[in-house]
């Protein structure tokens, strides 16, 4: 099976002006939005919309074999790692959120 991208994040300059164009542009739903981010979803992927120094550009992929990794408000674990380029790559987990383990 074939590892799936969770989603991409990029830095904009404005939360509410990043999510009208993007709205504007393609068919897609705000997931979340408040001042530091918003989640956009697509039928394939979900884009992330951070200020810049809040958050870092990168893509996430799903690995539901993370061990550990930093928790965040909506139950999920990753930790960052980068490729032999220095691009940065989040692995991502949704596993266990419901049962707390």
């Amino acid at each position: 099976m074939l590892d799936k991208i969770d989603h991409i994040t990029i830095q904009v300059l404005n939360i509410r002006k990043g999510i009208t164009y993007y709205r504007k542009n393609f068919n897609c739903e705000v997931l979340y939005e408040d001042e530091n981010k918003a989640l956009l979803e697509f039928e394939n992927t979900k884009l992330e919309l951070v200020l810049p120094f809040e958050h870092p550009q990168h893509f996430a992929v799903i690995d539901n074999q993370l061990e550990g990794g930093d928790v965040h408000e909506d139950g999920s674990r990753s930790t960052y790692v980068h490729d032999h380029q220095g691009n940065m790559i989040k692995r991502i987990t949704y596993k266990d959120i419901d049962n707390g383990s």
